[in-house]
């Protein structure tokens, strides 16, 4: 009986150990994620190409407009205008959630951002950790409407599309 307990007090600390290295694993994810978009978001905020080179090759781009679904080349194409102007967009985190699959290949984050030109706003992103770092698959961006004024603004998105 005491072999037993004993073995059962050893396996619960195992697992007890092997949870915490998890939440360390984890919480280093997050960081490394956090690194890696608020360095995505300085890249466009001061007009470097290297912007691009952290979307997939098959990554796609949502903006605001319901007409924005752009592959990454259609995206940096669009773009282009902008980074060549020097006057891209500038998106600061106000706040990031950060999430995993088991094996940490897939990563999926939502966050709250304070921008130059819209204002607050919400976006959504996928990051798939690869041999050479991460790199984004899927990014979506939308404006923060507060509940109080949404009706108003459908109703003003409604007359735009009637002059269509």
């Amino acid at each position: 009986m005491k072999r037993f307990l004993t073995a059962c007090f050893l396996c619960l600390g195992l697992i007890g150990a092997a949870n915490a290295a998890n939440a360390a694993t984890d919480a280093e994810l997050t960081k490394q994620v956090n690194a890696f978009v608020d360095e995505w978001h300085d890249d466009a905020a001061n007009t470097r190409m290297a912007y691009f080179d952290k979307i997939a090759k098959d990554g796609v781009y949502i903006g605001t407009d319901r007409s924005e679904l752009w592959t990454r080349d259609e995206f940096k194409a669009w773009s282009k205008k902008y980074f060549d102007a020097r006057s891209a967009w500038t998106f600061k985190a106000t706040r990031r959630h950060v999430y995993a699959s088991a094996d940490k290949s897939l990563i999926w984050f939502d966050e709250l951002l304070d921008t130059r030109n819209m204002g607050h706003a919400m976006a959504s992103g996928v990051i798939r950790k690869t041999a050479k770092g991460f790199e984004i698959v899927h990014y979506q961006l939308s404006l923060a409407v507060p509940n109080e004024v949404i009706d108003q603004v459908t109703g003003i998105i409604a007359g735009h599309e009637k002059k269509k």
